[in-house]
């Protein structure tokens, strides 16, 4: 089957981005390259297309609440205009997916989901939620997100409504270079920005305007690639690697976004008893001590025994060192534990960091 195409998909190819199959769709790993897109974010600004991301709607009277047991997060404790990170869960008390809801009013909440499960992501909620149903609205969205620090800038210089008061994970609605949009201070790489929701016939408007406006602060499209090495340098959980449906949000280090003290949500009692037991495995931050690169299910040794395995890794471009996320036993979770990664058969030393490996400015 051929993959999917994003609106963008013709600019891109414009631009002479590097296309692969990522999830379905047909996206660019990367353009310029990895290491010089990951720095223009880091440094200035880079233009990323996640048009492929899903966006589900519920709308009505208790539409709050249905979307809220559905989730670990609270929407009851935020205002209209905000978002929160959240997880929906399975009984037992894996994820389903990782997701951003967002607050318009209490009988409006929208949800952005990964690209991966989109289809997955809509049928479980239809079939879990009470009262209002969720709309799959996924095929009416572009998305594109302007992150970097000079991110703010690009937008605000296209949009005539003031952005000051848009501070991170809130939310507005506005025209970005005539284009109507939903304007949300998020992002998936550690510096500033926002990620514009926008109907698919704007994109590549929207898309030029972006890369025109920015062109004195430097900035570039950027692909795949770099949007991997800029998350995991903050250590932020990627689906299908970082968290899935074996593994708690307690496990995984997001105990944050879940709300124990909410009357209830789907995976609430499997979490419960975790939490009184205690958990026996620890999703990490490590640096290699030794000379390699960690990638995703190399296996972590101790003592010349498999007791965890990889989920990311990457040479950072910003950090400069070799970094990796995965579970290991609670044992050796403490900071400045050591153990191995097996790297082609080759036991490379380790140890446990300090996460975010980045901290911004």
């Amino acid at each position: 089957m051929s993959p999917r195409l994003t609106p963008l998909n013709a600019a891109h190819k414009k631009l002479g981005g590097r296309l692969v199959d990522f999830a379905g769709w047909e996206l660019p790993v990367q353009y310029a390259g990895l290491v010089a897109e990951h720095e223009a974010v880091r440094t200035k600004a880079g233009l990323f297309d996640v048009s492929h991301m899903g966006e589900v709607e519920f709308k009505g009277k208790g539409a709050l609440e249905a979307a809220n047991r559905l989730i670990t997060n609270d929407l009851a404790r935020i205002t209209d205009g905000q978002a929160i990170y959240s997880g929906l869960l399975n009984p037992s008390g894996g994820f389903v997916d990782d997701i951003v809801a967002y607050r318009f009013s209490p009988e409006h909440i929208f949800i952005c989901v990964n690209a991966a499960n989109r289809e997955k992501d809509f049928a479980w909620m239809h079939e879990h939620a009470t009262g209002v149903k969720p709309v799959d609205r996924s095929e009416e969205f572009a998305q594109i997100a302007v992150q970097g620090p000079k991110a703010f800038g690009i937008v605000q210089r296209l949009c005539p409504k003031p952005l000051e008061g848009v501070g991170t994970y809130r939310f507005t609605t506005g025209s970005v270079a005539g284009v109507d949009c939903i304007i949300s201070r998020t992002g998936y790489t550690g510096e500033d920005g926002f990620e514009l929701y926008c109907p698919p016939s704007g994109a590549e408007k929207l898309w030029f305007a972006l890369l025109e406006e920015g062109k004195g602060d430097g900035i570039v499209p950027a692909g795949l690639g770099c949007r991997d090495s800029l998350r995991t340098e903050m250590k932020y959980a990627l689906y299908g690697n970082d968290i899935d449906d074996v593994h708690t949000p307690l496990e995984a280090g997001l105990g944050w976004i879940v709300k124990l003290d909410k009357a209830e949500f789907i995976g609430k009692d499997a979490l419960v008893k975790q939490k009184a037991a205690g958990i026996t495995r620890k999703l990490i931050g490590f640096e290699l001590t030794e000379a390699g690169v960690p990638r995703a299910h190399y296996p972590i040794l101790k003592d010349g025994q498999k007791v965890g395995e990889v989920t990311s890794g990457t040479m950072g471009p910003t950090v400069k060192k070799a970094i990796g996320i995965g579970y290991v036993p609670t044992a050796l979770a403490a900071e400045g534990s050591t153990f191995h990664v097996e790297i082609r058969g080759r036991p490379v030393a380790a140890r446990v960091v300090k996460t975010p490996f980045h901290t911004r400015g």
